[in-house]
């Protein structure tokens, strides 16, 4: 189980920000470019970093919530859940 620490400021955790990339993807309707996926996901919080953002992207994928083909990212089809908490 991840859990994050105490003192740590959960707008930069990897979870929710995760669950922030979820929302833009579904969003969309369309299937975005890591490019503009990237700009929509600096204008929620100026503090994320790339860092931040590959690490996120590599968390959904081994979740096999998101897929990349040839620069297009995409909620994998079949994926229903609207963010990472709702069960």
């Amino acid at each position: 189980m991840i859990i994050p620490q105490p003192e740590a400021d959960l707008s930069l955790n990897i979870m929710v920000v995760g669950a922030d990339i979820i929302k833009i993807l579904i969003k969309s309707k369309d299937d975005m470019t890591v490019d503009t996926l990237i700009k929509n996901f600096f204008l929620k919080d100026n503090r994320r970093t790339h860092q931040l953002f590959f690490d996120t992207i590599t968390f959904l994928y081994i979740l096999d919530i998101v897929e990349e083909n040839n620069n297009i990212i995409k909620v994998k089809h079949g994926y229903t859940q609207k963010n990472l908490f709702q069960y």
